[in-house]
Order: structure tokens, then sequence, then C-alpha cells
């Protein structure tokens, strides 16, 4: 029988942070009858290390400001044309055809591209055969509904029959043009086709209430967080936590937020009417914008070359990035290392992949931190999806929501800035704070009441506030892949 981790003693998940001092946090035993003084640490042990996940956004991106509630930007379209649902009633072995295309959101009002003169290459949808024609002929009136004539190359003519125009029968791009001597030139010119993104910053609060009496009220733990705050008071240690949760939050809100539908109660609550001067309540967090418009893997983690080769596949048909970054959690790390030492002849031993002299006293390494396989790969642990508080542990059966990594390309993209009225260099992932000239609500904190050097009210408390007004752009979010269970 396999063994396997015991169910009890697990994992807690009970938080530290209390509205109240609780026993844990303070000496309750006061009996001074007993004559026995205990041996007590004063020190906090860090039982769970590092607790603060994030990290993400600094390692891929980078921070800029904005002065509006609507970031919209615009990315590059294709430059060359494919059509997918072409249909033609022709017959087999004619040698000219009348197609339409069906592939535009509306054919009896949107306009096809091909024009006359340009030669195209047919291929049957079903896989039946191909042919290669010059364009004889267009029509982009509504009656004639985005159709074009085209005369084959071929003696044969078309090599299969077609069904209706309405139907997709065959597959068509344009390759080049071919004119005789002594004609006028190519009728109609193309404009370029941009796609424009936008999002909207989100409001991001916390803040800290601790009274005058409690800041002078003296601990026997000496209390130390992850950002260096030590000493025996216990409300810095509180103070400090809960700048901690703020930093945290400002991450993984940038990851997880999601737009409020339409008549949804978080729209109600928020005060969204979707107008212009209130576009709506939410933001695009980077996994909806990746599920939205980017690349999606289910059903487990790739495992096999073979998977991989179906993820480099389609990230050949989007923007090609040479190099891309693997934030996976822990188990997604191991099922690629399995894989790639299983490519190793000796793999099956587990001992000798790697660059390895096998000295016996030599610590094996059994893991990898990238690959190439069309692209170069880079993989690194991402403690947000580890963590058991974040989105660790979640249940593993397909649909639950659970994120087993994400592909991140790296690098930058170009795209056209309307505040610098300008083409601009940006990373692919990168965050916009609201700021001004007399505001910036990048990471503003401040402290009200009448204690701790405040003087801004006659409550005998602190009270320190957090506040950000952020969002995330997901710039080319085509190269992106997350892996979903």
């Amino acid at each position: 029988m396999a063994g396997q981790v015991a169910a009890t003693p697990t994992f807690a998940l009970t938080p530290s942070s209390e509205r109240t001092p609780t026993a844990q946090n303070y000496i309750i035993n006061f009996d001074f009858l007993n004559q026995y003084l205990p041996d007590t640490y004063e020190k906090e042990f860090e039982r769970y290390g590092n607790r603060t996940i994030s990290s993400f956004l600094r390692m891929v991106g980078a921070e800029m400001p904005t002065n509006s509630d609507l970031i919209k930007w615009a990315e590059q379209g294709r430059l060359h044309t494919k059509y997918t649902s072409v249909g033609t009633a022709a017959a087999q072995f004619a040698d000219q055809a009348v197609f339409q295309v069906n592939d535009v959101l509306d054919p009896a009002t949107a306009e096809q591209v091909i024009r006359v003169g340009q030669t195209i290459v047919v291929v049957q949808n079903d896989g039946s055969g191909m042919n290669k024609a010059v364009v004889s002929a267009v029509d982009n009136t509504a009656g004639g509904r985005g159709q074009f004539t085209a005369d084959f190359y071929e003696g044969g003519g078309l090599v299969t029959a077609g069904t209706a125009v309405g139907n997709a029968d065959v597959t068509v791009f344009i390759y080049g043009s071919e004119f005789k001597k002594g004609t006028a030139g190519m009728v109609g010119s193309l404009e370029a086709n941009d796609l424009i993104f936008d999002n909207k910053p989100i409001i991001i609060k916390d803040t800290y209430n601790v009274s005058g009496s409690d800041m002078a009220q003296i601990g026997w733990v000496e209390v130390t967080t992850e950002d260096g705050a030590t000493g025996y008071l216990w409300y810095l240690k509180s103070e400090h936590e809960t700048r901690l949760r703020f930093d945290d939050y400002l991450e993984t809100a940038m990851i997880e937020a999601v737009p409020a539908e339409q008549n949804s109660g978080a729209a109600a609550i928020l005060g969204s009417s979707g107008a212009a001067a209130n576009p709506g309540a939410g933001s695009d967090g980077i996994f909806y914008a990746v599920e939205q418009r980017g690349n999606i893997w289910s059903g487990g983690n790739p495992t096999t070359l073979a998977d991989f080769d179906s993820i480099i596949s389609r990230l050949d048909k989007q923007g090609a990035i040479e190099e891309n970054v693997l934030f996976v959690d822990r188990q997604f790390a191991f099922d690629i290392d399995d894989m790639l030492a299983a490519q190793n002849s000796y793999g099956a031993g587990g001992t000798s992949y790697g660059l390895f002299d096998n000295d016996e006293e030599m610590a094996l390494n059994l893991g990898f931190s990238g690959f190439r396989r069309g692209y170069d790969f880079y993989k690194t642990d991402w403690k947000y999806l580890n963590d058991p508080t974040m989105r660790g542990d979640l249940p593993t059966n397909t649909g639950s929501g659970k994120v087993n990594g994400l592909l991140v390309p790296a690098g930058s993209t170009s795209v056209y800035d309307q505040i610098l009225g300008k083409n601009a260099k940006r990373p692919f992932l990168h965050v916009r704070y609201r700021a001004s000239e007399t505001e910036d609500r990048r990471y503003k904190t401040w402290i009200t009441g009448s204690a701790g050097g405040a003087a801004t009210s006659d409550i005998d408390n602190m009270q320190v506030n957090f506040l950000s007004e952020r969002a995330v752009c997901t710039l080319g979010a085509n190269n992106f892949f997350i892996f979903n269970q």
C-alpha cells in the first residue's frame, strides 16, 4: 500500500489577526501564589516563514501613473488576411466560382478585404483538396453580401463541389497578386485595423485602529514581522501585519479582479451605472483577461512533450514570443521535472539526468529551472498558488476554478499610449495607478486620531489608513496561457 500524508494534524488556517487581544497574545496567568517562574521564550517563533505572497507583479511588470477613470490602449491586428468560413455553390471542376465570406460579423453590411487581381489559396475545409486562383470580381454591396469571383489556375477547376454560399466550405487566404500587361493598378486600399481594449482602476482600502492606552501597554512577547518591525509593543505587530496584508491585496486584487456583470449584486452595491463617467464596478484582473482573450489549458497539467507541443503550436499562431516564464504551483513544477527527467535514457533510475558527476556525497538536484523546445521556458514556483490561505489547497476536480499555473511572455510590447500620444514600450503586464500633480494614489497611508503623534480628533486612538487606486493592464493577452484544473 502506498504511503500518504496523514489527514491530522493538518495545517492551520485560523488567522492570527483578531479584533481584540486574545489569550495567545498576552500572559493570562497572574497567580502570585505560585512561587515558580516559568522559563519563557520572549521572541516569536516564525512557524510559517515568510507569510507574504506578493512579488509576482514586481518580477514581471512595472508601475506607471494614470489620471483617468478609464485606461484604453490599442493592440495591433493581423497583417495578413485569412477567412475560414467561406461558402460557394459552384460545381466540381468549374473553372470559375463565386465565393461568399461568412467570417465577418454581419455579411450584409461588413466588407471583406479581398480585391480584384489578388491571388488566393482555396483549401477545402473537409480536407478533400486545394486550389489556387486569381480574383476577377468583387461585390461588397449589401446585396452581394461580401462576395468575390475567383478563376482557378488548375485546368481541372474546383476540386470539390460547394454546398451553398452561406456555408463554410473552404478556407481562403491571400498570397499575392497578378495583373495583365498594360492594365490599371490595384483598386481600393486597406486601412490598418487595431484592437482597442480598456480597463478601469479599483479603489483598495484597509485600516488599523488601536486605543491610546493599548499603545502604552508593554507586552512580554518580542514581536517581529516580515518587514523588520520589532519590539515589545503588540500594536506594532498588528499595524505592520495590516500593512503586509494590504501589500498582498494590492497584488492579488490585480490578479483576481473581475468586472461586475450587469444587474449583479456587486454592480448595485458599488454604484456602477455603466455610463462613461462611471464605467462599471470591478476590473479586468490578469486571470480574467487571459481567460477572455488568451489561451486556456484545462483538464490537468501538461505532463508530456506532446502536451507542450500543442501549447507551442498555439503560441506559434499568436505572437511567437521567444522567452516565456511559467509561474506554477508545486504539483505542476513536479510534473515538469518528471517530464524532463524522463527524456534521459537513464531517467527510469531517477538519478542520472542533469550535469552530475554522480558523486555519492553530492546533493542530488531533481529539479529543472527551464527548458527549450521551440521557445525558451523558464519555470518558477508561485507562492500564491501554493499558499493554503489563498489559492493553494483548492479542490482539484475539473471546473473547481483551481489555477495550476500561468505562462507569461517575457519582455515588452509596443502600444499606442493615449496619454503620451505616441507608441511606447510597455511590459506585457503592468499596473496603472491614479495620480496627478496634487494627488498620488499609488500607495497612500495617513494617521488620524489623537494618539501616536496624530492630532486630528478628540478620539483617544490612532487609526492608520491605507488606500490605493489601480488597475492592471494585460497587453497581448493572446500570448499568455492559463493552466486550469
